[in-house]
């Protein structure tokens, strides 16, 4: 009995030295696991010095992160304007009818191209008529007039007449001519030199297209001064943009300028400044600048909308690319290489953007390198 019990007591005295030398070894062999990812936890973390960022020699961005140096380019200010396309004023004609009447025919289509001289429409009108009587009327007066005078210059040159009589005869016949001249200069002015009766036929003063019809045949056309046709030569047309105030002063007479039409994006047109108003609009503060395109293809319609990018003065500035900016709240900056895998960050003012290109105001110079791709990954 006093043997088993000092057996009993025997096994939990070694059993403390095994458990405590097998804690000995879990504890040696966690820790050997545990510093190699402790290790490399530490190679990968980037570094410190002020807010210069280190990248550690075994750190994956060294490879990710690409640096270049930055250029110098020459930038344009370009003054851009909203601009329509308009047919030139002196390639335009709005016909309308001298006097009212009838359209009895009408020669022309709405889309037909016509030629200085073509018939346009036949009008019927009583004013027509009425025009040709008087003139019918001032030419047998100046006929007889002129008979007149022939009788009174035999009378006198026999001695049967007075003078008085020959001078009366002259006045008359001067009379006449002078308004046989105003009659015909009425039918000259409503066109009606060769009409026929009460028919007068209009023809198109210009050559170009018929781009407006506001009539049908048999139609009443009473209102002389609203125009029943438009013809415009289209081959060259006007592209008015309405330049702001603060910006015209960098606009001037023989300006290069790009046209960006907003039907055609990407078929935009080269232009030459040709004239600048002389009143700028109360409401919009702005100045119409005019520019004269060739159309020879006929895709640019008057009403057109387009942008005009008129050059402006060119400087030189460094430029970096999109991919360099970080934003950081309300102010840009980039990453500034100042040694081996050595980064420093620094706020920048950009300004114009130049295709993929951004123009960097302030905060950087030309010649210094810069973090271009993967930047966001400094950002700790």
């Amino acid at each position: 009995m006093r043997t088993s019990a000092r057996r009993r007591h025997a096994w939990p005295c070694l059993l403390i030295p095994c458990l405590l030398a097998l804690g000995a070894c879990d504890g040696t062999d966690a820790g050997a696991g545990a510093n190699p990812a402790a290790a490399a936890a530490a190679a990968t973390t980037l570094g410190h010095d002020g807010a210069v960022v280190i990248v550690p020699e075994r750190s994956p961005l060294r490879d990710r992160v690409i640096v270049a140096a930055v250029p110098s380019r020459k930038v344009e200010q370009p003054i851009t304007a909203p601009g329509t396309v308009e047919a030139l004023p002196d390639h335009l004609a709005r016909i309308t009818p001298p006097v009212s009447g009838r359209v009895e025919r009408l020669q022309r289509a709405l889309g037909d191209e016509v030629r200085a001289g073509d018939a346009l429409f036949t009008l019927d009108s009583a004013d027509v008529s009425a025009a040709q009587g008087d003139a019918a009327k001032a030419r047998a007066a100046a006929l007889q007039s002129r008979r007149d005078l022939d009788r009174q210059r035999l009378l006198f040159d026999a001695d049967i007449t007075p003078r008085k009589d020959l001078e009366a005869a002259q006045l008359a016949q001067a009379q006449s001519d002078s308004d046989l001249r105003t009659a015909q200069a009425k039918l000259a002015q409503l066109g009606a030199s060769d009409a026929t009766g009460r028919r007068l036929v209009v023809r198109a003063p210009v050559s170009g297209r018929l781009i407006e019809m506001s009539v049908a045949q048999g139609g009443y056309w009473n209102d002389i001064n609203a125009p029943l046709m438009t013809i415009a030569d289209l081959r060259s047309v006007s592209i008015t943009a309405a330049v702001p105030e603060k910006d015209l002063a960098q606009v001037f007479v023989g300006q290069k300028a790009r046209v960006l039409l907003n039907a055609y994006p990407d078929a935009p047109r080269e232009g030459t400044v040709r004239y600048i108003g002389e009143v700028l609009d109360p409401e919009t503060r702005t100045v119409k600048v005019r520019l004269i395109l060739e159309n020879a293809d006929g895709r640019l319609r008057p009403g057109m909308f387009a942008k005009v990018l008129f050059s402006g003065p060119s400087h030189e500035a460094p430029v970096v690319p999109a991919t360099a900016l970080l934003q950081s709240g309300l102010f840009t900056r980039v990453f500034v290489e100042v040694g081996p895998h050595r980064y420093q960050p620094r706020q920048v003012t950009v300004g114009a953007s130049l295709g993929d290109g951004v123009e960097v105001l302030t905060g950087l110079r030309a010649g210094e390198r810069v973090v271009i791709r993967e930047g966001v990954l400094l950002n700790d």
